[in-house]
This record gives structure tokens, C-alpha cells and sequence, in this order.
């Protein structure tokens, strides 16, 4: 963790959803071990209401959705100061859309958290929807926390699984994934799949090889091994298992990440994902994932 960064707060997107409240949760939990404060963010977009079904807006509507906003975040507060007294939490209500209010959030934190489903049960699509566009704009690592049953909590046993592409731009995201094994006690899990890499290096050793499979594997799991081994030797008391997949990235994280506590992917900076976190693959991820899902900027890790 970059000590430079100490001073940024972990920020929670929270709307009073049940899954809001397990992501405040967690950011609390998150906050408290790396020592920095929590703010907690309610964004409303107060002009969809106003503008709802084409009717005038009833005087004293916006003075009540400020007072209902701001009792909910009073409510969460004293909720996670129950379990985190010496925590310092400040809430604040923006009359906003969420994204952009959150990707100006995330300029000045380290960490923004999100819940799974939105006020009202809606599916993955609406928060999913605000997540991807997190991801790919904010500035700082984006988790969007959901448990293994809609509406639960995040899981606190089970490893850490963390996708691997054999690119420099996996190295942010490892150092994160190795910093959350420690601290949780919990073995790391390296999924490497390889079979649908834009990587000049793989399809280079498959035409010398004629598509030679066998040889392909051990190539991959070589460039694997290798790019682990430094994070390993810092990181000691972290129990490593290995996982060489020929098979699709997101099927390969999304099976290996089944019982676990956090799946960690980077992706790279001015919204372009890496092939292990691109398009259809990083959308899945937010959406499917039965885990805290921890995506990480490659130039942006704090």
C-alpha cells in the first residue's frame, strides 16, 4: 500500500438499499485496516424526480428528499460507529447523478465501494451499470460488494482470486490482491487464462510450436510462475495455488471465484481494459460475480 497515500479516505456509494449497506459495511471494515477515514456518498438525482411522467414538482419535495438523504446517512453512521468507534466517517448528500459524483470522488480516495443492487431490488443492470462506467473513469480502485445470495453479505471466509494476464499491467493488481491475502489470512488464488490473450508472446510461441497445446500450457504457466515470484518472496506467509486455464477469462475467474471472499482484475488507465478485463469480460464480472468484485486501475492502485 502506498504510504503516500494514507491520508485518502475509502468512499461508499450508498442509496438505503440492503446492498448498500453490506458495501458500507465493508468499506468501514476496509477503512479501519488501513488506517484512513470513511466517507459515506448519497447521490440523487433530483432532477429525474422533477421531471417524472412530465407533472410539477410539489413544493417541498427537494426539502424532503434532503431530509430523507441525509436521515439515512445519520442512520448508516451511527450503524457503523457501533461496530468501529474510533472510525472517522463524514456523510455527505450530493443532488446529483451518481456516476459523475462518484468519479469525482474517486480523484480523492483511495478506494470507492459500491453495493450490488439498487434501492427498490432492482437486478445487477442499474448499480452494474454505474459500476462499469466507474471502473473505466474513476481514478482510484472500484470493489462493488455483493455476498453469494442476492441481498447477503459479502463473504469473509474463502480465498482471494486474482487474474493474471503475464503483463506488466498485472502488477498493480497483484500487489493489491497479495495485500488483501495478508490481511485476511486467506490463501490467493492466480488465474492465469490464457487461451483468448492478445498477447504478441502467445501467438508467437504458437506458431513456432504449430499450435503445439501441451507446449502452449507450460509456456503459460512458466510466464505465470515468473511474474509471481517476487510478489511470493514479499509475501511470505501468503499461501499461493496456481490455476493455468485454456479457457475463457471470465468463465475461468468467475468458476474459480465461486467460494471466494474477493476477486481481484486490473484493467488499464483511460478505460481500456487489459484482455484478462475488456468489454463483455469486465461486464460480466460486475455483474456476475458471486464475490466482491475489486477492480484496479493500472497506474491508479493506492
Amino acid at each position: 500500500m502506498n504510504n503516500a497515500m494514507s491520508s485518502l479516505p475509502v468512499v461508499a456509494g450508498v442509496d438505503g438499499s440492503v446492498s448498500a449497506a453490506h458495501a458500507a459495511h465493508w468499506a468501514a471494515a476496509e477503512a479501519t485496516r488501513r488506517h484512513v477515514w470513511l466517507r459515506l456518498l448519497r447521490a440523487v438525482d433530483v432532477a429525474a424526480y422533477a421531471h417524472a411522467g412530465g407533472f410539477g414538482t410539489p413544493q417541498g419535495f427537494f426539502t424532503a428528499i434532503e431530509a430523507d438523504g441525509n436521515r439515512m446517512l445519520d442512520d448508516l453512521r451511527d450503524a457503523l460507529l457501533r461496530i468501529h468507534p474510533t472510525l472517522r466517517i463524514e456523510t455527505e448528500l450530493r443532488t446529483s447523478d451518481a456516476v459523475p459524483a462518484l468519479v469525482d470522488e474517486s480523484a480523492r480516495a483511495c478506494l470507492v465501494v459500491l453495493g450490488s443492487r439498487g434501492l427498490g431490488g432492482f437486478s445487477g443492470m442499474l448499480i452494474g451499470s454505474t459500476a462499469v462506467a466507474l471502473a473505466a473513469r474513476g481514478r482510484c480502485p472500484v470493489a462493488v460488494i455483493r455476498g453469494w445470495t442476492d441481498d447477503g453479505a459479502p463473504p469473509s471466509v474463502g480465498p482471494v482470486v486474482i487474474g493474471v494476464d503475464g503483463t506488466p499491467t498485472s502488477e498493480p493488481a497483484l500487489a493489491v490482491a497479495f495485500d488483501q491475502a495478508s490481511a485476511r489470512g486467506a490463501d490467493l488464488v492466480a488465474v492465469h487464462a490464457w487461451t483468448e490473450f492478445a498477447s504478441v508472446t502467445a501467438h508467437t510461441y504458437a506458431h513456432q510450436f504449430a499450435v503445439d497445446w501441451d507446449a502452449m500450457e507450460n509456456h503459460e504457466r512458466e510466464v505465470l510462475a515468473r511474474q509471481l515470484t517476487a510478489w511470493q518472496e514479499k509475501y511470505p506467509e501468503v499461501t499461493v495455488r496456481q490455476v493455468v486455464s485454456r479457457d475463457r477469462p471470465v468463465r475461468s475467474l468467475l468458476d474459480n471465484a465461486e467460494n471466494a471472499q474477493l476477486l481481484v482484475v486490473g484493467c488499464r488507465d483511460h478505460g481500456g481494459f487489459t484482455g484478462m478485463l475488456h468489454g463483455s469480460t469486465s461486464q460480466a464480472l460486475i455483474y456476475y460475480a458471486s464475490c466482491p468484485l475489486l477492480v484496479v486501475h493500472a497506474a491508479a492502485a493506492r
